[in-house]
């Protein structure tokens, strides 16, 4: 079947690849292990731009590099949103939980709150807008997310096209999208390893380097 996939950059990273020695990870051999049976045509990744923090330096670069690698497969097209950050108060555990078992007050601090903002959005649009089209015979998305339910219901009842979902590996799958989808898989530390980039890669700009510290 023409299978297009749809991935949740930031659900795959947190789900499957933080902590890991996996993140140099080739998404079209990653898709091919997983949904052998598929052919698949295109790959749409969502994903937002970071920048450079003092909690996390150099993810710019890392996040960079890791996109140009991407770009060397016709087949991937990166769709971005974008980050928002903003103070929030927000009550400490500590005193969260005082006062939920002894009373008293709850004390408050101030924090930078950073969210990422459109993926979701973008997918779900991209998703509906293809099937609509007739892009695909079926397609795929890769994400825990359940806010994706709906568009996954519109899909297989409204233009009754397969959907698949896999779970970037979080122990504990969202059971709205595992009823709704056409078939289910998790992705396995095995298939990660076995789809990776090259250390040394080449394109139209020159030669460039896994980063050091993945």
């Amino acid at each position: 079947m023409l299978t297009n996939v749809y991935i949740d950059a930031f659900n795959l990273y947190y789900g499957a690849l933080k902590g890991t020695p996996y993140k140099w990870l080739n998404l079209t051999t990653l898709c091919q292990l997983l949904l052998p049976k598929n052919k698949v045509q295109k790959i749409k990744y969502f994903t937002a731009l970071v920048g450079s923090r003092p909690d996390h330096p150099g993810s710019d670069v890392r996040q960079s590099t890791y996109l140009r690698a991407l770009g060397t497969i016709p087949n991937i097209s990166v769709i971005k949103g974008h980050y928002l950050s903003h103070p929030v108060w927000m009550p400490t555990f500590d005193s969260y939980r005082s006062a939920l078992s002894k009373g008293g007050k709850i004390k408050f601090v101030q924090v930078l709150k950073t969210e990422e903002k459109g993926s979701d959005v973008n997918l779900a649009t991209h998703m509906l807008h293809d099937g609509c089209k007739k892009e695909y015979e079926a397609a795929v998305i890769i994400s825990n997310d359940s806010d994706l339910l709906e568009p996954v219901r519109i899909i297989t009842q409204e233009l009754n096209l397969p959907v698949g979902v896999i779970n970037p590996g979080q122990p504990h799958p969202s059971q709205v999208l595992l009823k709704a989808a056409t078939f289910f898989k998790t992705i396995r530390h095995g298939v990660l390893a076995a789809s990776q980039f090259p250390a040394i890669m080449t394109d139209a700009n020159g030669t460039f380097h896994k980063p050091s510290s993945w």
